[in-house]
């Protein structure tokens, strides 16, 4: 995978140079290069912002730089055979960043970023090249930052560690909280390791049972568990059917049950009544 950068303070992307990331990078699985968008500016101070259209706080960045920039790394692509670009616009105005929305972005052969500042990037920029290549417009969560590097650093990380190669054991990926699959709309339970007590804290026992059918029991329920307490929401949003029967056992007991006038549409609801603390 190639991954192009553009931004304004490239000095906020070198975590992009450790661990898993980092590693990728050594290894040529992950091809990054982060671009200064000044360097595509004219003038002395090298202006990437001006005043909005009108009026308002605040500044919006300008087409030029953008556009000059986006042309010339799309052609060195092509020239050093990159395939279907795929525009990624960090903005928390942008559809949800999720495990679904990451495993979609690994299968891509080429992202280019572009992290803004200030109110965000001119429309024009987008919507031009939108009638080039997909755009996708994404929001790692319902707040607002400085700028879009943290998001950045957050989408390749989600990213890269699902390529071919990149975590040690392909396995890793597979119970991770909103994994394809079964735990698509759960979070992951609690994990142990050595030593067995600690500080009078015991691990489960189940997990020293060697009994694989248990213990993978025991964590599908930990995760339900864990998803009822903290993303209630989760839970409301699933499909009913996405439940087996010892599922529907341990959701009654954490106080939900079934919505027969909301199953055509997934839809849970919460007893507040005979719960188990």
């Amino acid at each position: 995978m190639r991954l192009d950068v553009v931004t304004i303070f490239p000095e906020y992307l070198e975590p992009l140079n450790v661990s898993l990331v980092g590693k990728a990078r050594a290894r040529g699985q992950l091809d990054v290069r982060v671009h200064d968008l000044r360097e595509w500016t004219f003038d002395r101070h090298n202006t990437v912002d001006d005043t909005p259209y009108g009026g308002g706080p605040g500044m919006v960045m300008k087409t030029e730089p953008w556009g000059d920039a986006l042309d010339d790394l799309l052609a060195d692509g092509y020239e050093s055979g990159a395939r279907e670009p795929v525009l990624v616009v960090p903005t928390p105005s942008g559809r949800p960043f999720t495990q679904e929305l990451a495993v979609e972005l690994s299968e891509r052969p080429w992202l280019v970023f572009t992290p803004a500042r200030y109110e965000g990037i001119d429309r024009r920029v987008i919507d031009e090249y939108a009638t080039r290549m997909p755009v996708y417009e994404v929001s790692i969560g319902d707040y607002v930052l400085a700028g879009g590097e943290a998001a950045v650093l957050v989408v390749t990380e989600a990213v890269a560690r699902l390529l071919p190669g990149v975590l040690g054991n392909a396995e890793s990926h597979r119970d991770d909280s909103f994994a394809p699959g079964a735990m698509a709309n759960l979070l992951e339970g609690p994990v142990y390791t050595k030593p067995p007590r600690w500080r009078g804290r015991e691990i489960p026992e189940v997990l020293l049972s060697g009994h694989h059918g248990k213990i993978a029991r025991w964590r599908r329920d930990e995760a339900l568990r864990r998803t009822t307490r903290h993303r209630p929401d989760l839970i409301e949003r699933c499909d009913p059917k996405a439940f087996d029967k010892r599922d529907r056992e341990m959701l009654s007991i954490l106080g939900w049950a079934p919505d027969p006038a909301g199953e055509p549409y997934g839809r849970f609801w919460r007893r507040v009544q005979d719960v188990e603390e």
